[in-house]
């Protein structure tokens, strides 16, 4: 299984995970069973409000599920759509977040939970 995490400097597992899917800088990507860590540059990250495309952002990678701080309805949508889970992250550093993620401590986005916008109240957390 592979989880991707937005972060925004690769730190490897020891990064700290970010607030919004669509923005972050960069992902890295953790394959559970082999233990590797994989860092993908977003080349989405720089898109119109609700535009963001998962499938560009991260480079055709195949992964499993998301686990990042914030994401928009549209962004969860096309994540879910591609059967990619996405879950809400604690703060802190992939490493522990990782350990929150396989032992099922993490809560999985709904597009109630996600993130309204960031002007005019929109209901953003971060």
């Amino acid at each position: 299984m592979k989880v991707c995490f937005p972060v925004q400097i690769n730190e490897g597992i020891e990064s700290t995970v970010y607030n919004h899917f669509g923005s972050a800088p960069l992902f890295v990507v953790v394959d559970i069973p082999s233990n590797t860590v994989t860092p993908i540059i977003n080349v989405d990250q720089h898109h119109a409000k609700g535009g963001c495309s998962p499938i560009r952002a991260l480079g055709s990678q195949h992964i499993d599920a998301v686990v990042v701080g914030g994401i928009g309805g549209g962004a969860l949508g096309k994540l879910n759509q591609m059967g990619i889970r996405v879950y809400k992250a604690e703060e802190g550093t992939i490493a522990e977040n990782l350990d929150l993620f396989v032992s099922r401590g993490l809560a999985e986005y709904s597009p109630q939970s996600c993130c309204g916008g960031h002007a005019h109240g929109g209901g953003c957390a971060h």
